[in-house]
């Protein structure tokens, strides 16, 4: 595990700790499963070192570009010729980071939902630079990994989970933006009303409201379609820093939680 933050690396591994404790506390894993676990989950805070012997590399850095491509060039230099490169990202598709790199074949999307520990779908998505190779072995990862992959052999914004999940959004957004429910209300009628496990602010608070605000940037910027401009009231948490379970506010208070 590699990251450019410090105090990401810190809460890792005391999240680490924590949740292997807690599974043999549970009778959930023994001892020494958790044993075994420990010793292979190593943390890095250097990226060539924590790269440079992997057989698939997984980037979840923000849901910008730029950034992105950097990482995927430099990865390109740092592993070994044969590793394949994937991308977590919920919603840029993995041809606009093959470029970046000298083996296009060996760059596909690996999507696990959040919180992947729990959620059991990962999408494999293949842009026309992915070889066959790559996501039958990204397949196979992920049902190694306990999970449900689909392959999805063609490119599309947002993959098949989250189009369907936008067009719920969309119109959450507009429920709320023109004053007919709060966002918690909102919820509460998705959660109590549509049996879902969680409303769509509720999930955004889990995801992270910055992707949800930059993905929205990001499709406006490429379409120029006004009705993909954020709206002011997620703009505005976003601009705040509220976003979500990881900074302890977004539309929930997660501070003495």
């Amino acid at each position: 595990l590699n990251d450019v933050s410090e105090d990401a690396l810190a809460k890792a591994e005391e999240w680490k700790e924590s949740y292997l404790a807690g599974r043999v506390r549970k009778g959930k894993m023994t001892e020494d499963a958790a044993g075994g676990v420990r010793a292979r989950f190593r943390i890095d805070g250097n990226l060539e070192t924590a790269a440079r012997d992997a057989d698939l590399v997984v980037e979840a850095a923000i849901e910008q570009l730029d950034i992105k491509r950097a990482l995927f060039a430099r990865l390109d230099e740092i592993t070994k010729s044969q590793a394949i490169l994937a991308t977590n990202s919920s919603f840029i598709v993995s041809s606009k980071l093959a470029g970046a790199t000298k083996r296009p074949d060996k760059v596909a999307n690996l999507h696990f939902f959040n919180p992947a520990l729990v959620m059991k779908l990962v999408e494999v998505v293949m842009g026309v630079h992915s070889s066959e190779d790559t996501a039958q072995h990204l397949m196979a990862f992920a049902e190694k990994c306990g999970k449900f992959p689909i392959l999805i052999r063609k490119e599309i914004d947002g993959f098949i989970v989250n189009s369907l999940q936008r067009a719920i959004t969309e119109e959450a957004f507009f429920l709320v933006e023109n004053g007919y429910v709060t966002p918690q209300e909102l919820d509460a009628a998705a959660e109590k009303g549509l049996n879902y496990p969680l409303g769509p602010f509720r999930l955004m608070d889990m995801t992270g409201i910055d992707i949800s605000y930059l993905s929205r940037v990001r499709r406006y910027e490429e379409t120029g379609d006004e009705t993909q401009k954020p709206p002011k009231f997620l703009e505005e948490k976003y601009k705040k820093g509220e976003l979500g379970k990881k900074t302890g506010k977004g539309w929930y208070d997660y501070s003495e939680k």
